[in-house]
């Protein structure tokens, strides 16, 4: 056994032991393995991942049912999503469970858990991701930033960079409207309006003629994804991507 499985081992029944945590997605387990954080083990299997044989809408990544072969798959649209700006977006699961725990506790805590970090890197390395050349997060509005004191996503985007070895640019892609925070129960066109020209390119040489990836920690509507694609492309991006830990 290599030392540094050896002082995870360690590490892991020192969490059971001397520092119980109770499974922030169900509260009846405790948390048995730092990697796990925020939930336990059970919960993880219990959570809905994607593993990249699903079949989903290539462009939105929205679950789309059914078997297609995979040589078929880039051709399975929704519909919905033809309006986006965006090229693809892809995310690590569905937001419940074990997922929904670890985005939660990433608004409240700056750490990306190492399970977490391993989905993200997956995601990131299938098709059609596997093109992007830069990794750029979602900004907050720096007055947003100031209150939390850190952006999530950027967090989230920094784990992508340095899994898949590319270029992070956390610096060019900027939020210039503070708009509403998107609540429970807005609909698409109301989140859409919401964030509309909320984002500018500060620095277009850095984006110019890249394959960027967006990362966020929540797809919904995609109205925040969209809004940000159209900024980068307007700069000059040559296609934007977008990766999120979640889809609701």
């Amino acid at each position: 056994m290599s030392l540094a499985r050896t002082l995870d081992k360690l590490c892991d029944a020192a969490l059971a032991l001397a520092y119980p945590q109770a499974c922030a997605a169900c509260g009846a387990r405790g948390v048995e393995r730092r990697r796990d954080w925020p939930a336990c083990a059970a919960c993880w299997s219990e959570t809905r991942l994607f593993d990249g044989g699903e079949t989903l809408c290539w462009k939105c990544g929205a679950p789309a049912g059914g078997e297609v072969p995979e040589a078929k798959r880039p051709g399975v649209r929704c519909r919905r999503c033809d309006a986006e700006d965006f090229t693809a977006a892809r995310a690590c699961g569905l937001y419940e469970g074990a997922l929904r725990a670890a985005v939660l506790g990433l608004k409240r805590e700056p750490y990306v858990p190492a399970r977490l970090g391993r989905l993200l890197g997956g995601a990131a390395s299938r098709r059609p991701l596997d093109a992007a050349t830069l990794v750029v997060p979602v900004p907050l509005h720096p007055t947003r930033e100031r209150v939390r004191g850190f952006n999530q996503a950027a967090l989230l985007a920094r784990a992508v960079a340095k899994g898949a070895g590319l270029r992070l640019d956390e610096w060019s892609l900027a939020r210039v409207l503070h708009s509403e925070r998107h609540r429970a129960g807005m609909d698409a066109r109301a989140r859409r309006e919401s964030v509309a020209d909320s984002f500018a390119v500060a620095r277009p040489r850095l984006v110019r003629g890249e394959r960027v990836l967006l990362v966020d920690d929540v797809f919904t509507t995609g109205a925040t994804a969209s809004a940000c694609a159209r900024a980068l492309l307007g700069a000059g991006a040559s296609e934007v991507f977008v990766l999120t830990a979640a889809r609701a």
